[in-house]
Order: C-alpha cells, then sequence, then structure tokens
C-alpha cells in the first residue's frame, strides 16, 4: 500500500490574527473594558475566518464580533463588526477603518 493511497489527515488551515490586529483588537478591548462597557472576549480561529468576540457579560451572546475573512479581501473587504443579530454594522479593507465604528462620536448612552 503506498502512501498515495492513504486518506490526506491534514486539517484545513484555520485563519487567526497577525501580532498587530491582536493588539489593535486588545487595546479597543482595554479601552472599553476601562469605561465599563465591555467584561470578556472570546478569539477564534476558524477555516474561513478569525473571530474577536465581545461580551457585556459573560453568560449572554456576544454584543459585538469583529471577524476576519480573507477570501473576502478583494470584494468588500476582510474586516467586519457584525452586532448581535447578525447584522453587518461596518464593514471594510483596514481594520482601523473598520474599528472606527467603536469611536465615542458613534456610540451614546442613552438615558
Amino acid at each position: 500500500m503506498s502512501l498515495d493511497s492513504q486518506p490526506s489527515t491534514r486539517a484545513a488551515p484555520l485563519v487567526f490574527f497577525e501580532r498587530r490586529e491582536l493588539d489593535r483588537l486588545l487595546s479597543l478591548y482595554g479601552m472599553r473594558v476601562a469605561a465599563g462597557e465591555w467584561r470578556d472576549y472570546a478569539i477564534d480561529g476558524l477555516s474561513d475566518a478569525a473571530v474577536f468576540s465581545v461580551f457585556r457579560r459573560a453568560s449572554e451572546a456576544p454584543a459585538y464580533r469583529i471577524e476576519k475573512r480573507p477570501a473576502l479581501a478583494r470584494r468588500q473587504g476582510q474586516w467586519a463588526v457584525i452586532g448581535q443579530g447578525g447584522l453587518i454594522l461596518k464593514r471594510g479593507h483596514e481594520l482601523d477603518q473598520v474599528l472606527r465604528f467603536f469611536e465615542r462620536s458613534r456610540l451614546s448612552v442613552v438615558k
């Protein structure tokens, strides 16, 4: 039996954040934690996307997901901010451009 006839045991490559991207995401997360808005996060590396999820409370669904999908890089952009209902709130080619969604002027507390 030759090695060519055996099924491949390699898993599909996963998408991950690069170091500078992760630094930028964690910086934003730290600012929001300091402001009392976010309390937890999760990072997932999937076969088609890397996902940074942020939570207001650890027991809830993520308040926002910041996704990197390299397959969309030449189309509408590989970066997206997705809200709780799955609605795409911001999409773009550059991470900093997409993270502008979280600037103070756009988010205000309703009393």
